[in-house]
């Protein structure tokens, strides 16, 4: 069972820059899915950004232009780069990983068999 251990959440300014690491163990990440979810309180969790087994990326419109989503594979680690960050950006940001892509068309799916890492905090000030 794959196991995903996010890290990089903290406090920052409007403007500013975080980036978000999720470790990975219990496999190689080369062949999922996976992607970044957020839920920001007494909302729906979303997507926000995923990328595909052939290393396809899609972004939340939201987010489109500020964030990047990017594999390590030698250290089998997901990465998203937030740049010029919003107070609306302010949420927990969940990893994800599944068997296939986690985009399909305009929308988001995580099969039952995904996996989930237990989240880190962002929170952006203005």
């Amino acid at each position: 069972q794959v196991q995903l251990v996010e890290s990089g959440g903290g406090s920052v300014q409007a403007g500013g820059s975080l980036t978000l690491s999720c470790a990975a163990s219990g496999g190689i990440i080369g062949p999922w899915g996976m992607g970044w979810f957020r839920q920001a309180p007494g909302k729906e969790r979303e997507g926000v950004a995923a990328i595909d087994p052939d290393g396809t990326t899609s972004y939340a419109d939201s987010v489109q232009g500020r964030f990047t989503i990017s594999k390590d594979h030698a250290n089998n680690t997901l990465y998203l780069q937030m740049n010029s960050l919003k107070p609306e950006d302010t949420a927990m940001y969940y990893c994800v990983a599944d068997r296939d892509t986690i985009r399909v068309g305009d929308g988001w799916y995580v099969s039952n068999t995904g996996a989930w890492g237990q989240g880190t905090q962002v929170t952006v000030s203005s």
